[in-house]
């Protein structure tokens, strides 16, 4: 393997910035269904679960393919399969233009959602030009192309109110396709792949690629990923709805506040890598999953009237979340979600630095059907249950036992393997790791 130390740092941030901005336009193009989708609603006159299996469904693709495109990057290069999954992506989002009928919708949406399989594909070609103590702050800054979310929420009401949702579908598919092959002619093939094709060394089989697979806490990494990124998304996807919806907006304001949660949700992910190499990925997962607590249980609570029979009259009041609470509220779940997503991803080259592609994929494929799976559960319990903030109040459950989950698997590994650490700053999961090798 070559020295990373032998790579100029030109070289590193340009491999970083290329993939961060390839992964930004494919993240956008991954979200149009959260604001075309609003129109095709209307247009079809969908029902709520309809509208939630249609906005999850490019999800479900992009999850799906994750672990297999993971590989393919470690044994084939990540710029070569980039590029294939760009162009591919922005044929599909161009043939949406096609659809006319509800099945159709969800078999565009299938191929469309090819473009969320460029998060494993950029983390494993990302991890290979970085030393493992650099790696959480690459990472980090790789994985705030989330902010395509934001990008999509805002520019695409403005086209769409403008010129129809055909035409976001067309100008996302061109901006997708020419940074793919910009992104191709201007960046290089990843230092172990080069170093692979220089000695004639092969690359590891796919089943020895799948044997970190059977190991309990790679799924224990994958929940911890299904809420920090995986409702994520699903809150990216349900928001503008559920603010028409709730606080009565039209689409292109409801774009704009929907923003307020993506935005942060996606750049202080930089920070959460910087803070995993800093402080420990252990304190970064704490400091999520308990305020991502607070915050769904306060957004959990539904608009309630009270009525007190008093002595000579009857007294009623309102309690519920208004708008400027509930901006706040979003804001500071999307900021500590994204210190969790980036928490998560320190512990993967840490602990499987030649499986980064499969180990990563099954993490964001786990994640990804997160996104997938929640925005119908979304629909349904609005369909079933009739309040719109049951999504919060699944959210508040699922991060529940997350973090009960990690505290009792932490404790479980600090008595059993560690018990002479200093549990207030060492970090077991790095530490493990190290011993492991």
């Amino acid at each position: 393997m070559q020295d990373l130390s032998q790579i100029s740092s030109a070289r590193q941030q340009r491999a970083l910035w290329l993939s961060t901005f390839a992964f930004t336009t494919c993240f956008a193009v991954w979200m149009i269904f959260s604001i075309i989708g609003i129109q095709i609603k209307q247009q079809l006159g969908l029902n709520d679960t309809q509208f939630g299996l249609l906005i999850a469904t490019p999800v479900l693709t992009g999850s799906l393919i994750r672990l297999f495109l993971g590989i393919w990057a470690d044994q084939f290069g990540g710029r070569r399969v980039l590029l294939f999954v760009m162009l591919a992506a922005a044929a599909a989002t161009w043939g949406l233009t096609w659809a006319r009928t509800y099945p159709q919708f969800l078999l565009g949406a299938l191929l469309v959602g090819i473009a969320g399989g460029s998060f494993s594909v950029g983390v494993a070609y990302v991890s290979k030009w970085f030393p493992a103590s650099k790696q959480g702050t690459a990472l980090g800054i790789f994985g705030a192309g989330n902010i395509g979310s934001a990008v999509t929420k805002l520019l695409a009401p403005m086209v769409m109110v403008a010129y129809g949702w055909m035409t976001v579908a067309k100008v996302w598919a061109v901006g997708l396709a020419v940074v793919g092959i910009l992104f191709y002619l201007l960046s290089e093939d990843d230092p172990s792949l080069a170093e692979r094709r220089r000695t004639g060394v092969k690359p590891i089989p796919f089943r020895q690629q799948m044997e970190p697979l059977r190991n309990v806490q790679v799924w224990r990494f994958s929940l911890y990923y299904f809420f920090v990124f995986g409702a994520f998304v699903a809150l990216a996807l349900w928001l503008p709805r559920y603010l028409i919806g709730a606080y009565g907006m039209d689409v292109a304001t409801a774009g704009m506040f929907a923003a307020a949660y993506s935005i942060p949700a996606s750049l202080f992910r930089v920070v959460g890598g910087w803070l995993s190499d800093k402080v420990g990925a252990r304190k970064v997962m704490y400091w999520t999953f308990g305020m991502s607590v607070l915050c769904t249980f306060l957004l959990s609570y539904p608009n309630t009237t009270y009525t007190i029979h008093g002595i000579e009259r009857d007294m009623t009041f309102n309690l519920a979340v208004g708008l400027v609470p509930f901006t706040v509220l979003v804001f500071v779940l999307g900021f500590f979600m994204s210190l969790g997503k980036a928490a998560v991803y320190k512990h993967i080259p840490a602990y499987y630095p030649q499986h980064v592609g499969a180990v990563g994929g099954v993490v964001g494929m786990i994640g990804g059907l997160g996104g997938f799976v929640l925005p119908i559960a979304f629909g349904a319990m609005n369909d079933l249950i009739g309040v719109w903030t049951s999504c919060f109040m699944l959210l508040f459950v699922l991060v529940s036992i997350a973090l009960i989950w990690m505290h009792f698997a932490i404790r479980r590994m600090e008595r059993r393997k560690f018990p002479q650490i200093d549990r207030e700053t060492d970090l077991p999961e790095i530490i493990d790791a190290q011993a492991s090798r």
